[in-house]
């Protein structure tokens, strides 16, 4: 997993650059029937739900990218364990959406090429309330305890899994988290945090287990080095002051 274009990384809100090309991120068909049934896994390293190619990026790509799951990634009930951070700041949790390009046949083969992965990430932290749409996956963590074991879902709106506001974002170009991390990967990373209750995120950290049998925790990877890559926002992320003299 060496290379210059690894992730994830560290945003430097300061050094990100504004870019009014980015326009807000579109999703299509991700509202999906309770009797669409979604597989959910625990693959050994994070829990999986596999998405149905039906659910597409529509907007805010150049391409048009279609889904094939989404992960978490967290801590432990003593520190947070989001992938990447925003100004050296790790947060408790972070989801990603991935999804590969229409212009390939399968994720497999397009995952190989430089324009073949869209992985959309958002943050988690802890607020008040319970969030419902998480409920949806986590209430269901303990049918999957063991590595290997895989449960049926209901299907449920996955866009209330990602912040309501799809414009503010981070973009640049990075890889894969885990092995073979190849470097084929369009990051979007929300400006906005998603809020689980204190109870659905100690759920998160300690309801599943590793190949070792231990829990399975603190599942992300270091930040890597940008080696020189921009990193883009949607959005103005510092204030223009003009300096007067004195």
């Amino acid at each position: 997993c060496g290379g210059s274009k690894q992730s994830p990384i560290n945003v430097d809100t300061a050094q990100a650059i504004f870019s009014p090309d980015l326009r807000p991120i579109q999703l299509s068909g991700y509202s999906l029937p309770a009797n669409k049934q979604l597989k959910l896994k625990n693959n050994g390293h994070t829990v999986v739900l596999e998405l149905p190619e039906s659910l597409a990026l529509t907007g805010g790509y150049a391409q048009q990218y279609r889904a094939a799951q989404l992960h978490l990634h967290w801590g432990s009930l003593s520190g947070p364990g989001s992938e990447h951070t925003v100004n050296g700041r790790r947060f408790a949790a972070e989801i990603h959406v991935v999804h590969y390009n229409t212009k390939y046949d399968s994720f497999t083969e397009a995952m190989v090429h430089p324009d073949g992965l869209a992985v959309l990430a958002a943050f988690l932290e802890v607020g008040h309330g319970e969030n419902q749409y998480y409920h949806e996956i986590l209430e269901h963590l303990p049918e999957i305890q063991e590595v290997g074991q895989e449960t049926l879902v209901p299907g449920f709106n996955i866009a209330g899994l990602l912040p309501a506001n799809l414009k503010f974002y981070f973009h640049y170009n990075g890889s894969l988290t885990t092995p073979p991390c190849y470097q084929t990967v369009k990051w979007t990373i929300f400006n906005q945090t998603m809020l689980l209750s204190h109870h659905q995120m100690s759920l998160l950290v300690s309801a599943l287990r590793s190949p070792d049998n231990k829990l399975l925790q603190n599942n992300y990877r270091p930040v890597q080095n940008l080696h020189g890559r921009r990193v883009l926002a949607s959005f103005q992320t510092t204030p223009s002051v003009k300096h007067s003299p004195g």
